[in-house]
């Protein structure tokens, strides 16, 4: 029986997930997980859940979801513990690093590989099964024809998103919003950047749109296909919803998969009904109805964009016009759930909300949005009506209706209203030191000190030629390979000099092709290459290739690096998201001739898997504060690129001294030009910083919560639970292949992997 999985952002989500009929909840804590701006749950909240649920025969799965710097891993670890005692029936992960650990120390932890790691093809999804995943939540992304195909050839449990919000880029490769100020999709930190409003600029004139603004995803009536084609689970988005958004979705999946075998096309219709009330975006099947891939690059923009469709979701209420205190009664109430609030005018909607209803608000200048339930409403003398609205938000925030009162249900409480027994929280375990493996006499020979330069056409091989690279990395996609595989060209360096760099999107209707494309290209004498998605490792371990961890291999941490090591990884390009300090502290000084550091790159924002409609005939556009950015439409999909560079050319000499000795100038997506080679060589010589490019996150590092936040989460051990300093309570379990030695603190050495 297929798995109906919903989201739970909050208690009353988690009462209509499970009153509609939800065999399952997926929800997150305060910490590591991909949705940090749902309200989520605290400790006692999630053991009481997990207490309840399992009573009711219900299974609960907690996001792990980010990425980890170096300095969160011991934190990381406690959290871990904290779950590995409490006994969720599984973790839904994306960091190779809590997938290292949790081999190491906490092996009865079930692992399900997240959407935002990347995993679209049997490939990877084998791989994983290997490594002890009991379950792959498939990038969103496919077709149908793609997914059966993967259940065809692997053993795994399959999830899919079936409802819910969409990203417009490839799962897990967003950059968008990192790049903007270092909140990283890869954070839980999403400024949403594809839900804004840009300015086009063509042949005609400036034109405005929501040109990236994704619609919302409906699968309703391909429910019975996927049940038939052997997904497991089906998965409905919306962690940042309303309680009532969630009871009415789940209300209308469970219907059709109790009902479908009886009647489909009524018990579809029926459901469709019952979905009328969601007043998000407009719906898409996305990639379902294409059989053939390259119908699917053609059209699939189509399918999903619609420039005119604003980024909220909702019916539009207006615009918050002034703001005021709330009555004190109201103050008193919020505050016992541990909410501010205040009154709020509304001006430029047709609807007045309701005591009720649930509205979500949207700062004007993107930086937040909160879902929120109305308390208070009144009208003042001038006949203007007033709402309580969460502190936070004023003048020009923009206000959209979600569900009304008269659709919401009252709910059984999961959570028993007695949360004392449930005290169990992270303690002060030490984490085990991990050593990564110091290189080996000829172990990087395919790796040697100096400059690389990438590139995404033969013709820019030649002109960055003058560069003198060691290696020349060279993009492969349908232009490059035509040209490498029909011999069209001689190339300017030998075979020897050469990387080759695959395409971090790997679906499953190009993966026998692509091993195909790989097997003759060894053949030919090319035998290095970068891989930027675990099904690339699979691949090229199968041709007998050698193989770079790539930027989209995300190495943010030590126990990341280890589990990559582990796949016979040895060197690794440091992720474009990274900053200075992290990087010094995951690759210590006696193995950093395993990194190469990009220096420059015009890194790609979005990464979509579909040709941009025939009407985006534009090639530039800018946002609100005129940052320029740059559109790219191909035969392989479309890319969203910044004007500007990112750059720190003007750094690898103070890296070099630190004991980085390969740097790599990125000029994948663009044409090499004399210009900018001289400039560049200028930059790297003289040490001289370039004017108007970005730094990204080197300087600041990802924009995070407070130091002090965290430790009020995580420094607090429960009363009773307090450990001794050096103590461990850690868990047998499996032993590293390369690289980690126990703690001097700890004393306990590592056994072996069997």
């Amino acid at each position: 029986m297929a798995e109906l999985l919903a989201p739970a952002g909050n208690i009353e989500s988690l009462d209509a997930a499970i009153g509609e009929g939800a065999d399952a909840v997926y929800l997150g804590l305060k910490t590591f997980n991909a949705r940090l701006r749902s309200s989520n749950f605290s400790f006692r909240e999630f053991e009481a859940a997990v207490s309840s649920l399992h009573k009711k025969g219900k299974k609960i799965y907690v996001t792990v979801n980010t990425v980890c710097e170096e300095r969160e891993t011991e934190r990381l670890y406690r959290f871990l513990a904290y779950l590995n005692r409490v006994g969720p029936d599984g973790l839904i992960v994306q960091d190779y690093g809590v997938v290292r650990m949790c081999q190491e120390f906490f092996p009865n932890l079930e692992l399900h590989a997240s959407t935002q790691m990347n995993v679209e093809s049997a490939a990877a999804v084998n791989l994983l099964g290997k490594e002890g995943f009991k379950r792959v939540v498939l990038a969103r992304e496919l077709g149908l024809e793609e997914i059966k195909e993967i259940k065809a050839r692997t053993g795994v449990e399959l999830e899919v998103f079936t409802h819910g919000a969409l990203c417009v880029s490839e799962s897990g490769l967003c950059l968008f919003s990192s790049f903007l100020g270092g909140k990283s999709a890869n954070r839980g930190m999403c400024a949403q950047a594809c839900r804004r409003l840009y300015t086009a600029e063509s042949g005609g004139g400036a034109f405005q749109g929501y040109y990236f603004s994704p619609c919302d995803l409906q699968l309703i009536d391909k429910i019975p296909d996927l049940v038939q084609a052997g997904v497991e689970s089906f998965k409905i988005e919306g962690r940042m919803k309303s309680a009532e958004y969630v009871g009415s979705v789940v209300a209308a999946y469970r219907y059709v998969l109790d009902h479908w075998q009886e009647n489909k096309k009524e018990a579809v219709a029926a459901a469709k009904r019952m979905l009328a009330t969601d007043f998000a975006r407009s719906k898409t099947s996305y990639w379902y109805n294409f059989k053939e891939v390259q119908d699917g690059v053609q059209k699939a923009g189509e399918e999903i964009l619609n420039p005119n469709q604003a980024g909220g979701t909702g019916i539009y209420l207006g615009k918050i016009a002034s703001t005021k205190a709330a009555p004190a009664e109201l103050r008193e109430a919020a505050a016992q759930k541990d909410e501010r609030v205040q009154l709020a005018l509304l001006k430029g909607g047709s609807y007045n909300p309701d005591p009720g209803d649930s509205i979500r608000i949207h700062k004007k200048n993107d930086a937040g949005r909160e879902s929120h339930k109305v308390r208070h409403a009144e009208f003042d003398e001038q006949g203007r009506l007033w709402v309580d609205v969460p502190q936070g938000f004023g003048d020009g925030d923009e206000v959209y209706l979600l569900q009304t009162k008269s659709m919401s249900k009252r709910y059984p409480r999961v959570l028993p209203n007695d949360l004392g027994p449930f005290n169990h929280q992270p303690r002060d375990e030490l984490l085990p030191v991990m050593d990564l493996t110091p290189v080996q006499k000829n172990e990087l020979d395919y790796f040697p000190e100096g400059l690389y330069v990438q590139v995404s056409s033969v013709p820019d091989v030649f002109a960055a030629q003058s560069m003198n690279p060691v290696r020349m990395i060279l993009e492969l996609n349908s232009e490059t390979l035509y040209d490498l595989l029909n011999k069209k060209t001689v190339l300017p360096l030998s075979k020897k000099q050469m990387i080759l760099s695959l395409d971090p999107f790997c679906p499953q209707g190009i993966e026998d092709k692509q091993s195909q494309e790989i097997a003759a290209l060894v053949e030919m004498g090319f035998n290095v290459f970068v891989a930027n998605n675990i099904a690339h490792v699979s691949l090229l371990r199968q041709a007998g290739a050698k193989a770079i961890a790539g930027p989209y291999l995300y190495s943010f941490n030590k126990w990341a690096v280890s589990w990559l090591e582990n796949q016979n990884l040895g060197a690794f390009v440091s992720p474009y998201e990274n900053s200075k300090k992290n990087l010094e502290a995951v690759f210590d000084k006696k193995i950093r001739s395993r990194v190469l550091i990009p220096v420059y790159a015009y890194p790609a924002l979005f990464r979509m898997r579909f040709r941009l409609p025939k009407d985006y005939d534009f090639t530039y556009f800018s946002d609100k504060e005129e940052t320029q950015f740059k559109t790219i439409s191909t035969a392989d999909g479309s890319f969203v690129m910044p004007e500007a560079p990112f750059s720190i050319l003007d750094k690898a000499e103070a890296l070099k001294s630190d004991g980085f000795r390969r740097f790599l100038v990125d000029f994948s997506k663009t044409r090499v030009k004399k210009q900018e080679i001289k400039a560049v060589q200028l930059s790297l010589s003289k040490q001289m910083p370039l004017e108007g490019v970005s730094r990204f996150n080197w300087k600041e590092g990802f924009y995070s919560v407070s130091p002090e936040e965290y430790k009020a989460r995580f420094s607090q051990p429960a009363q009773g639970e307090t450990q001794k300093a050096g103590a461990s309570s850690s868990p047998k379990g499996l032993s590293p292949k390369r690289g980690a030695k126990a703690s001097p603190k700890t004393g306990r050495p590592p056994r072996r992997r069997r």
